[in-house]
């Protein structure tokens, strides 16, 4: 049999909300490094040891139990005490922690042994209250006054930190304990007495104080977590999404893991209503909004639940531009692509107040505006954003095209602002073909496919608002935006779309993943995209494990980088959907196939953000890439994307249909989708693989009253 092999970072995560906690398989927090308990872009916990008698622990096991808990499995070394030597591995220290707003924290220690022991159990902690920012950058600059102080009566740790008007405190609480601790020279410590088989065991709470609000565990640790609040929202939502069967048990782990990576990133802070809400983008970096990343989840998970969107449309409606702030990247109309909370923020150090440095979440809402309303039939949502679509349109053409030519440019004001502006927003991500940088102001072949894409939505949009003359400018708009693309775009020599523009319109044939952005908005034509599927399919771009974002052929290529050979499961399930609208059904499974294959290797299904590219080859795995988030929401949501590939699902709730065009690939014989939501209706779907190769489908149950048909995709159709 072959020999399983498990990918993962030697770490646990557990999150709720804005809050999370990273350490060591020990369920330690190492000091200097990016470990820690954090909330609203905060370290409350730097530094976390145990011991026995100052003896470090020795681990057994330990994992996430869920997303929100995790536990520990500990024994000890051999260590002295003044009653003679305790053998090592005759105490067992299990070590739980829970998330839920604070954190609760339980440790029972067992006495395995044939005799008493008597020792100190010393728990160790420190804070740093670093901004988020600092710690990822490793870089730290001391401000502000903190101080320590160990109440005996209440048993409780509490470190402040004050700076001006900034406060944060970590409350550090002992209850139901066996045996009163004591603190000295930066360790709580218990004096432990156990009789041979006898049972020990503490608990505490971490409550951590942002300002006047003060984040309380919702629950006692001797309690079961089972029952609380964010678990029946959880199961809600798994109520509430799509469901998938299938023969092929890999799908249908990454699916399951999938819907519940999708829930345990929900920001509780951002809620709406209970089916109105938005996830962070991941776990650790990017536990926040983001434009971008919540507009492409929420197009990711139109077939799993449709209202998913209305959280990202509503929260980044609120955050729209209304002036020009440079210092922000701001201009009227823009929509946001980051927020943060931490003290940076708070004293303007970074622009993240929201910053607007993003070119393509504008577009991004319109497009999901659109998508939402073509899966939920309800025009009052298109009522609701009229106003906000219109600022986005404005935006597009006012601030969108620096120098009035017609495609969409980038280039930052901020003199903290973002080298690149897209979704490859690393500083060194946009080369030319010889892996030169190119400089801003850059025109990024995805913008204007983007815009092209948004723009032919939203004709649709304007009539069904009963606005036809505003509908027929907008297409005309793009039919001219398609005709100058073409033109300025097309890399005859490469087969391939170019990766930018740069400052003097001269384009970079850099070959990236890029160009199936472009095939996924409809602009290119179909003999170019039939070439741009070829190109792809060549071993400089696809790994074995998916597509890399850089040729490898370039000189800037580096597999183990961020934005430039390495594979983003996002970026290749847009791929996907690129290649099938074009026809491409079996490049788009293949594709899958690839990005699937990779997640069965990775711990619990969970897709990381991303994974070198290295190539594949017999006996290799895939690797991750150091400092990924996980989870991560559009890796999540990768998934969705590629069965929407390969069934060719596209919704028009309006008129109460929905078309597929299903290609079940030879390792995918059969899949089911239960309580498909489409406008008011829910459908039960099976298709399955014929000994031929074709493939067939039927309704199964759900709502009769709608009609589900086999009609191909295809790109848009614009006017001559």
């Amino acid at each position: 049999m072959p020999v399983e092999i498990n990918v993962g970072q030697p770490v646990i995560s557990i999150n709720h909300g804005s809050t999370f906690m990273v350490m060591d398989l020990n369920g330690e927090v190492a000091p200097d490094s990016e470990h820690g308990l954090f909330a609203k872009d905060t370290r409350f916990v730097s530094y976390y040891a145990i011991f026995a008698n100052g003896q470090p622990w020795a681990r057994l096991t330990s994992t996430a139990t869920t997303y929100f808990s995790a536990r520990v499995y500990l024994t000890n070394p051999q260590f002295a005490t003044e009653g003679g030597d305790v053998a090592a591995g005759t105490l067992a220290l299990v070590l739980t922690r829970t998330i839920n707003d604070g954190v609760t924290e339980r440790l029972e220690i067992t006495n395995h042994s044939q005799r008493p022991v008597r020792f100190n159990l010393e728990i160790a902690m420190r804070s740093d209250f670093a901004d988020l920012f600092e710690v990822r950058w490793h870089r730290f600059v001391r401000r502000g006054r903190m101080e320590t102080r160990w109440d005996a009566d209440a048993t409780e740790l509490t470190t402040t930190y004050d700076n001006r008007d900034f406060h944060r405190a970590c409350h550090y609480r002992i209850q139901h304990y066996a045996s009163h601790p004591h603190y000295a020279n930066g360790r709580i410590t218990f004096e432990i007495q156990l009789a041979p088989g006898a049972v020990w065991n503490t608990c505490a709470d971490y409550i951590l104080v942002e300002g006047e609000i003060a984040h309380r565990p919702a629950h006692r640790c001797d309690q079961d977590p089972a029952g609380s609040a964010m678990v029946e929202l959880q199961q809600r939502w798994e109520a509430t999404a799509t469901r998938l069967t299938s023969s092929n048990e890999d799908v249908y782990r990454l699916y399951r893991q999938s819907i519940e990576d999708m829930g345990a990133l929900r920001l509780y802070d951002h809620d709406f209503a209970p089916d109105v809400w938005i996830p962070a983008a991941g776990v650790p970096w990017f536990v926040t909004v983001f434009g971008r990343d919540s507009l492409i989840v929420s197009l990711q998970n139109m077939m799993v639940h449709p209202g998913f969107a209305l959280g990202a449309l509503k929260k980044l409606a609120e955050l729209q531009a209304t002036a020009i702030d440079d210092e922000r990247d701001a201009q009227p109309g823009k929509i946001a692509h980051e927020i943060r909370y931490g003290e940076l923020a708070h004293f303007h150090r970074i622009p993240h107040t929201p910053y607007y440095g993003t070119h393509d979440a504008t577009p991004l809402f319109l497009i999901t505006l659109h998508e939402a309303w073509k899966w939920m039939g309800d025009v009052e949502l298109l009522r609701t954003y009229r106003d906000v679509a219109l600022r986005c349109l404005e935006w597009i053409d006012r601030y969108g095209d620096l120098d009035g030519d017609g495609f969409q440019e980038h280039q930052s004001r901020s003199s903290q602002g973002y080298e690149n502006q897209g979704w490859k927003d690393a500083e060194d991500a946009i080369v030319y073909e010889d892996g030169r940088q190119v400089h801003q102001p850059k025109a990024l072949c995805e913008f204007q496919g983007y815009v092209f894409d948004a723009w032919m939505r939203m004709a649709e949009v304007f009539e069904a608002l009963g606005e036809p003359q505003r509908a027929a400018a907008l297409r005309r708009k793009a039919a001219e935006l398609q005709r100058r693309f073409e033109a300025a775009f097309w890399c005859e020599e490469a087969g391939i779309y170019a990766l930018a523009l740069d400052p003097n319109k001269r384009p970079s044939a850099a070959v990236a993943s890029n160009a199936g952005h472009v095939l996924w908005s409809g602009i290119a034509s179909p003999e170019r995209a039939a070439r741009v599927v070829r190109r792809f399919t060549e071993p400089d771009m696809w790994s074995g494990w998916g597509i890399r974002t850089l040729s490898a052929r370039n000189p800037a290529y580096n597999p183990t980088s961020y934005h430039t050979g390495s594979v983003w499961p996002h970026d290749n399930g847009i791929i996907a959907l690129g290649f099938r609208r074009y026809g491409h059904a079996a490049a788009a499974a293949a594709l899958a196939r690839d990005v699937f294959d990779a997640a069965a290797h990775f711990s619990a299904y969970r897709l990381p953000e991303l994974y070198c590219g290295f190539p594949r080859s017999p006996g290799s795995f895939p690797v991750l890439y150091l400092g990924a988030n996980v989870p991560q929401a559009w890796a999540a949501g990768s998934v969705f994307h590629f069965l929407q590939a390969i069934l060719g699902l596209r919704a028009d709730a309006p008129n109460h249909s929905l078309a597929l065009d299903p290609a079940l690939p030879d390792w995918l014989p059969d899949l089911t989708l239960h309580a498909l939501e489409v406008g008011r209706a829910r459908v039960d779907i099976r298709f399955w693989r014929t000994r031929s190769g074709d493939t067939e489908w039927e309704v199964i149950g759900g709502d009769t009253g709608l009609t589900v048909a086999r009609h191909p995709w295809g790109p848009w159709q614009v006017e001559s």
